[in-house]
């Protein structure tokens, strides 16, 4: 079953957040995902979202959690977690 990631995120520090944007993807690809929306200009109906939002498809949980716990991504990730202010949210999706 696939399962999705979900990204929403405000960046703090575009200029040192960059090279994350210039590493991930190969890594995503590296593991089988699938960027179905990036949007850094994405609008909130409910709560206080920030302005990106990126929904990654995986073939299933646990591909998405080894990609998120590869030491590719592992030596990336703080690019990002230091630079932003957000959350991640794994689900799966529906039907098999």
């Amino acid at each position: 079953m696939s399962a999705y990631l979900v990204f929403n995120y405000r960046i703090n520090d575009r200029e040192a957040y960059d090279p994350y944007l210039a590493a991930v993807p190969s890594i995503l690809e590296a593991h089988g995902a699938e960027i179905l929306a990036a949007d850094f200009e994405s609008e909130g109906v409910e709560g206080d979202a920030g302005h990106v939002t990126v929904v990654l498809r995986f073939p299933s949980k646990e591909a998405a959690k080894g990609w998120y716990d590869s030491p590719e991504y592992q030596e990336i990730i703080a690019l990002r977690l230091d630079n932003c202010d957000g959350l991640a949210v794994l689900a799966n999706g529906v039907g098999s």
